[in-house]
């Protein structure tokens, strides 16, 4: 018992010790009234003005677009059919082949339509010979009127007989109705094909075209020959120009649209049957504010901008674009020239949240920094601070924990 009681004493003041470290501990890292600290997940800067990288707005030449989407088609593209019946002999064209007009594509046999011609052509013949018997006969009045124009109707019937087995002829041999490429083939060499049977498809690329509809509220604005410009994303977005060909007269009433054909300046890039984004300019102007579209942040599929006002405060503002393209947006209203916009460190920025603007990078900047622009930044001054200054007043602490722990072993 005696030696139990001598542990318990001797182990007595190593408790408290121990007991007041924690004490003090909980005080820092909880202090009555105070901010919570780091490690209890606050945020110790939470009021510094956020970095942000700002432009200063310019005015400059925009065009005016309306945006559509369209698939590319030919307006010249020709079935070929076959004509006669027969039997294909040979054929000269393939897929993909570029064929001018009246070029031979294909061959049928044609015996069959050169016996119909010689035959045609000796009846023909008979028919001619005993006209110009009857003819003579009927001169002098041996055969009656009803006989000779018998005979000459007989020369008539049959020369048109003759006609059209020399045209069954030539149609056994199928030529090319139109200059352009040959995008399908239907026979191969010894299918028996009839009248009406298509053959071939060919398709004029230099005559594509994009039909697009236009809304009646802005066909005011679309003229014929205006600018259009193309891209399909299977040629890398590469930029096509066109121009409108034809504007149609009237408006569709059940989609209050107007067709607008758009032509292509080069085709050799497009196929028929591409989808493509087309571009009408309906306007240019050369005095618009120009805003960077890296400016812009969506909230409900809504464009916005943040406008730095008074040197530090970021106002969110809505966008309603009346002209932009590719890089710039020329906002309605809310933007003057001179306005400081940010471009960069806008995600999560509030509106009316302090802020720390900033140009953009210099060319020659050695080593741009690393933390990202709307995170934490190191306040004036701080820069040669400790790491026990840094870590904050629960680093303290704990220090003070473990050396009272040392002196008390």
């Amino acid at each position: 018992m005696r030696s139990n009681r001598r542990i318990s004493l001797r182990g007595a003041p190593l408790v408290a010790a121990l007991l007041a470290a924690g004490a003090v501990a909980a005080g820092g890292c909880s202090r009555p009234g105070g901010p919570p600290s780091a490690e209890d997940g606050g945020d110790k800067d939470a009021g510094a003005p956020v970095p942000v990288e700002v432009v200063t707005l310019e005015r400059g030449r925009i065009e005016e677009t309306l945006r559509f989407s369209a698939t590319l088609e030919a307006e010249t593209a020709v079935q070929v059919l076959a004509r006669t019946t027969g039997q294909v002999r040979s054929r000269a064209v393939e897929e993909g082949d570029k064929v001018k007009q009246g070029a031979v594509m294909l061959r049928l046999e044609r015996e069959d339509q050169a016996s119909s011609l010689r035959r045609a052509q000796t009846e023909l013949e008979q028919a001619q010979r005993n006209y110009k018997a009857q003819q003579d006969l009927h001169k002098k009045g041996v055969v009656s009127d009803q006989t000779y124009e018998n005979a000459e109707f007989d020369v008539k019937r049959l020369k048109i007989a003759r006609d059209d087995a020399a045209r069954a002829l030539r149609y056994t041999t199928v030529s090319a109705p139109i200059s352009g490429t040959v995008t399908q083939r239907m026979v191969k060499r010894g299918d028996l094909v009839a009248p009406n049977q298509p053959l071939f498809e060919v398709v004029d690329f230099e005559s594509l075209v994009a039909n697009v509809y236009v809304p009646e509220k802005d066909i005011g604005r679309v003229a014929v020959g205006g600018i259009a410009r193309l891209s399909a994303p299977t040629t890398g977005e590469a930029i096509e120009d066109g121009e409108v060909k034809r504007v149609a007269p009237v408006v569709d009433p059940r989609t209050g649209t107007v067709k607008v054909t758009i032509a292509l300046d080069d085709t050799q890039k497009l196929r028929p049957g591409m989808f493509v984004d087309v571009q009408l300019v309906v306007a240019d102007r050369s005095d618009a504010i120009l805003l960077p579209r890296r400016a812009l942040v969506y909230d409900n599929d809504e464009p916005y901008a943040f406008k730095v006002e008074g040197g530090d405060t970021a106002k969110r503002v809505l966008i309603e674009p009346i002209a932009e393209d590719q890089d710039f947006v020329t906002p309605a209203t809310g933007f003057d020239e001179g306005d400081s916009v940010v471009v960069a460190g806008q995600v999560g920025l509030k509106n009316g949240a302090k802020v720390a603007p900033q140009g953009p990078p210099a060319a020659g900047d050695a080593k741009p920094s690393s933390a990202p622009l709307g995170a934490d930044a190191t306040p004036p001054g701080k820069a040669g601070a400790s790491n026990e200054e840094k870590a904050g007043p629960s680093a303290k602490t704990a220090k003070k924990a473990n050396t009272a722990k040392k002196a008390v072993e």
